[in-house]
């Protein structure tokens, strides 16, 4: 098992490849699409503020699983996200994941694994995507900030795509009970200060959900 989540942890360039490319506009273009518009009313703001390559990382706040496939659903691009280690640990799931390209992810220390799939990712038409607080946080919220995704930026020479998440935290089963909406910020251009690009996230994202930081 622990030789598997190793594998899951390095992607080659080579692996964003059409399958899988083909895989994630069916399952969260399409299928989930239908889902988040029909129950959730689903609502998109800021589209242009995307840029038109892929020299940027989608770091968006997180509040349930409902997160994922939604913004692999909305960007114009394939979204590689990171995913806690821990979940390759079911069969089931880490198929799941690894036919959508996502790979496994040691939450508490950035290794070589990670750095290398990132500049995998570069390499591709698929852009890569995290969240910042590294697990769902409460609604209203913004804290368990870590430092990880400006690394990555300051590796990848990548600016960050601020993206604000509301009302995927409500489970719902019934057509137009729910609402999300996603509002997409401009993009914070990438500098070697990580500490400044954090901060430019987190007040970023505060202003696109309304949500409040907190240390």
């Amino acid at each position: 098992m622990g030789k598997e989540i190793r594998n899951y942890s390095k992607r080659d360039a080579s692996e964003f490849n059409r399958f899988r490319t083909f895989w994630q506009i069916l399952v969260c273009g399409w299928i989930y699409m239908v889902w988040y518009k029909l129950i959730y009313r689903l609502e998109v703001h800021g589209k242009e503020n995307i840029p038109q390559d892929n020299e940027y990382i989608v770091c968006a706040n997180h509040l349930s699983n409902l997160d994922p496939p939604l913004l692999c659903g909305i960007m114009p691009r394939r979204v590689s996200f990171m995913a806690k280690k821990e979940l390759f640990d079911k069969p089931l799931l880490r198929w799941w994941m690894d036919w959508l390209g996502a790979f496994a992810v040691n939450r508490e220390k950035l290794g070589a694994s990670t750095i290398k799939t990132a500049m995998s990712i570069k390499k591709t038409d698929w852009v890569l995507g995290l969240f910042p607080q590294g697990t769902r946080g409460e609604f209203g919220v913004i804290k368990n900030v870590s430092k990880g995704f400006a690394s990555l930026a300051k590796v990848t020479k990548c600016g960050i795509l601020p993206i604000g998440i509301t009302g995927t935290q409500e489970k719902k089963k019934w057509p137009f009970t729910g609402k999300i909406v996603v509002n997409i910020g401009e993009l914070i251009p990438y500098t070697d200060n990580m500490d400044e690009m954090v901060q430019s996230w987190i007040a970023a994202v505060e202003k696109l959900t309304g949500f409040k930081y907190e240390e």
